[in-house]
């Protein structure tokens, strides 16, 4: 453990960050996974209910890993593969529809 003041504080702060780094990844794992079930619910029965309803949750993922980036906890390069493989997901789901 650190005796250093200034050592003390960088080792709070740098927990407070990691916290909220996991916080960041996690709502992002969720909102993906969410995003993934609703599309696959809309390729078994597809409805403009169902359009709608991955419609938001796919802007709401797509925000929450813009905001990510922003805040420096992912890096831009995984951002769009997460985005890309979101949009593939409801591409493939559209012509089987």
């Amino acid at each position: 453990m650190a005796n250093i003041k200034s050592a003390l504080k960088r080792i709070e702060i740098a927990e407070r960050n990691r916290l909220q780094n996991k916080s960041y990844k996690s709502a992002i794992k969720t909102l993906m996974k969410k995003t993934f079930q609703s599309v696959e619910a809309y390729a078994s029965d597809p409805n403009p209910e169902k359009l709608d309803t991955i419609n938001t949750s796919m802007a709401a993922a797509f925000s929450k890993i813009d905001k990510a980036v922003k805040c420096k906890v992912i890096h831009k390069n995984n951002a769009a593969r997460k985005k890309a493989r979101l949009a593939k997901a409801l591409q493939n789901a559209m012509p089987a529809a």
